[in-house]
């Protein structure tokens, strides 16, 4: 039960990042009719977004470490925000009312608000 949970809390607390997301951050928008249709929305690209990061994040790492060394960990940013556009892109395609106008600065600064908020609700929610 404890591995559901912490999914569950992770699950959560993404789309909760994707919201704050769309209200603060220029260039990110959900275009959604309903609070139902804004939630579903929500969860879909947080879900879309844990996979691309659990498929492509550990091949971009392995395959870029060189990069990753020589800019001092700051290509992060750059793969971040690509997987972000990414991100928006499959969720266009699936028919969600999410996008991101362009790389910078609304994929870049979403990934890394993403991130931040993310990484702090996982620490104050004890997901384990």
């Amino acid at each position: 039960m404890g591995f559901l949970k912490g999914l569950l809390i992770r699950l959560a607390s993404t789309a909760l990042a994707f919201w704050l997301a769309t209200l603060l951050i220029p260039g990110i928008t959900l275009d959604s009719n309903s609070a139902t249709e804004t939630v579903t929305t929500l969860l879909l690209v947080a879900v879309i977004f844990g996979v691309v990061n659990a498929v492509l994040q550990p091949i971009i790492k392995t395959v870029g470490c060189g990069f990753y060394l020589l800019t001092l960990g700051l290509i992060a940013l750059v793969v971040n925000g690509l997987l972000f556009l990414l991100t928006s892109w499959i969720a266009d395609q699936a028919g969600l009312p999410f996008s991101v106008d362009g790389f910078w600065p609304a994929a870049v600064l979403g990934a890394l608000f993403v991130s931040i908020v993310t990484w702090i609700l996982g620490a104050v929610l004890d997901r384990d």
